[in-house]
């Protein structure tokens, strides 16, 4: 089963979470741009699993092998996942990662019982399976969600666009959010990316004490884009907002996403939510003067088109559902209630492998969005 993503290009991602690999095609890139591949990596082992106690216990290398759509220069080693830097050729680009830590035996137990909160049930309905591990609708399929947004990240960054995420809250612990006007966004070099590292260490506390119950929690992740020009985009279903959360929704815990203010709008007069527009002096700006607002209550969006200003959206995500304690569900042969406890590694909270995703998601719909109007 493959799954599509795109305007200008066209993204397929496929495989399963215990299948033999998981992978990516990317259709319709320009040849000639480089990919550093020491930079990928990186990106991909923020989001491997088996790091630290506040995720999964399977280890998986992520180590993205390169089939198609690419040459090889700069080479360390004859084989193109072996270089450096590696340079689109204009073909379908497809690289894959392989799965070597494969448990199918933990989700025996569950082959007919639908697990609470997972896709088992609708999945049963319409294809008349439960796919060990979910299938194509477990978060593995992020691993080369994040090879497709790490690559446009690189070409982002030459661009002078920035993407950054950290983790926005767990539970109900926050972190500081960013700077919404000054554009304060930055990568958080760690593997437990808060802006406060004494909220980090509640957040940490508070996923142990989860754990030792058997329980998961939820949590939420802040995005930063900054360096985009005022007027790309398009209004109605083309809007910037439409095309991120299409690639947010992707990330399968993702359940809620708000721009600018959000949802705090809904108590607002005009009089607040707007933003007044000013020029930027000579001397704040790098470029000359330029028109921004006070505020940035719109998220760095308005009418579906970029403003000019950051944009700021956050992204809330769900518990992981598959959890140690003992769940309600109903056997699906015999149509019968019953119950399940869920085996197999599982993260107790999901939130900080997701914030490189979410980086990524937004990066893939944004550079969409770029090389279809010739900023990229």
């Amino acid at each position: 089963m493959t799954v599509r993503f795109g305007e200008q290009i066209s993204v397929e991602l496929y495989g399963t979470s215990h299948g033999p690999c998981v992978g990516v095609r990317i259709d319709g890139l320009p040849a000639g741009r480089s990919i550093d591949v020491d930079k990928l990596r990186a990106f991909l082992e923020r989001r491997a699993p088996g790091q630290n106690s506040w995720s999964t216990s399977r280890r998986e290398a992520d180590a993205p092998v390169f089939l198609s759509g690419v040459e090889s220069i700069g080479a360390t080693g004859e084989s193109a996942e072996d270089s450096r830097i590696l340079m689109t050729d204009g073909n379908v680009l497809e690289a894959q990662i392989m799965n070597t830590n494969v448990r199918a035996k933990d989700y025996e137990n569950v082959s007919v019982v639908p697990r609470p909160g997972h896709a088992d049930y609708p999945a049963w309905v319409k294809y008349g399976r439960i796919e060990s591990g979910g299938g194509p609708f477990s978060a593995r399929l992020t691993a080369p969600l994040c090879i497709a947004g790490g690559i446009f990240l690189q070409w982002l960054e030459d661009a002078g666009i920035s993407i950054s995420a950290h983790i926005a809250s767990i539970g109900f612990i926050e972190d500081i959010p960013f700077d919404p006007v000054a554009g304060s966004a930055f990568v958080i070099d760690s593997e437990f990316p808060v802006m406060d590292l004494r909220r980090g260490e509640a957040m940490r506390q508070l996923i142990a004490e989860t754990k030792a119950a058997g329980d998961s929690i939820g949590g939420s992740v802040e995005c930063m884009i900054c360096g985009l020009p005022p007027g790309l985009g398009s209004p109605l279903f083309g809007s910037i907002e439409s095309r991120i959360c299409q690639a947010l929704f992707a990330v399968p815990a993702v359940k809620a996403v708000e721009f600018g203010a959000g949802t705090s709008v809904s108590r607002m007069k005009g009089s607040q939510n707007n933003d007044p527009f000013r020029i930027r002096s000579d001397e704040e700006a790098e470029e000359g003067r330029q028109v921004v607002t006070e505020t940035n209550n719109h998220g760095g969006i308005l009418g579906g088109l970029s403003s000019g200003m950051p944009i700021l959206f956050r992204a809330s995500m769900k518990p992981t559902p598959s959890i140690a304690q003992q769940q309600k569900s109903v056997d699906l042969e015999t149509m019968t209630e019953t119950s399940l406890t869920v085996g197999g590694r599982h993260d107790p909270c999901i939130v900080p492998r997701a914030v490189p995703c979410i980086e990524a998601a937004a990066a893939l719909a944004l550079g969409d969005i770029c090389l279809e109007e010739g900023a990229l």
